[in-house]
């Protein structure tokens, strides 16, 4: 995917990762609260957001990915990158906007459902890390914006429909190993617990 077709698509990409976040803990995902910007405090430095941006991925992909905040203004490129990859800081204040890695088609996946389209578009398997934990709200439901957050730790992803009738993994979040979230939705995808 060329530069431009990314830059245009990442604002509202980076809406639908805050707006995914939500989600439960015991479901990994995301569901957001209004603004979830990652700006913390206004005196926090470029390269303190660098940093916890960075924290969420492998460092092999860390360290050539390019690096995002979303702000009250739009999407600000705090560091061009190279791979493929899109590190956003997150809001550590706020519930499901966590510091995470996503490559293209996860970006797509993402945008899609803030889109709350049908299902998502990615051609291709998407890959999302939250190497630094999150907050989320929901196994079950993508859309719960009430449940009370629960937190979660390091965990990755792969974005892509996979159905645990034909799969054979379950369903119910594990504090170790796989499962599938948001299992019988569009927006089913494998949730995996620890490091890579």
């Amino acid at each position: 995917m060329n530069l431009l077709t990314r830059n245009l698509g990442l604002g509202t990409v980076l809406a639908g990762v805050l707006l995914v976040n939500g989600t439960n803990p015991r479901g990994a995902a995301r569901a957001q609260t209004p603004d979830h910007s990652s700006t913390t405090d206004a005196a926090e430095t470029i390269q303190a957001k660098i940093a916890r941006a960075i924290s969420a991925g492998p460092a092999e992909v860390a360290k050539s990915a390019r690096i995002v905040d979303a702000t009250a203004h739009g999407t600000v490129v705090l560091r061009e990158g190279n791979n493929g990859f899109t590190c956003m800081p997150g809001n550590p204040r706020a519930v499901a906007d966590p510091p995470m890695c996503a490559d293209t088609a996860a970006m797509q996946w993402f945008a899609d459902f803030k889109a709350h389209k049908p299902g998502p578009t990615n051609g291709k398997p998407g890959i999302v890390y939250m190497l630094a934990g999150a907050t989320q709200r929901s196994d079950t439901d993508p859309y719960d914006k009430a449940s009370p957050p629960i937190p979660i730790g390091p965990h990755w992803m792969i974005m892509w429909p996979f159905d645990p009738k034909t799969t054979g993994l379950p369903t119910a979040h594990k504090p170790t190993g796989a499962y599938i979230m948001w299992a019988g939705s569009p927006w089913a995808h494998l949730h995996v617990m620890g490091r890579p």
